[in-house]
């Protein structure tokens, strides 16, 4: 069901967006360490939620069809 896909992949980026903040704030109180973890954490669930966002864009096409 294409809802259920697009829902989960919002998630998804929400999710990376989440760590993306958390990142720059670790960076602005100059915990570089700590910054970069959260950095590489949300580098893969970015990359994770583009692959959801592809497949529910593959399932409303298929629906429209």
């Amino acid at each position: 069901m294409p809802a259920i896909s697009h829902t989960k992949a919002a998630e998804a980026h929400e999710s990376a967006a989440k760590i993306h903040r958390t990142a720059a704030e670790r960076h602005q109180k100059g915990e570089h360490k700590a910054g970069l973890e959260h950095s590489e954490k949300a580098m893969k669930l970015s990359e994770t939620a583009h692959e959801a966002s592809k497949g529910a864009h593959a399932k409303s096409k298929a629906a429209a069809h």
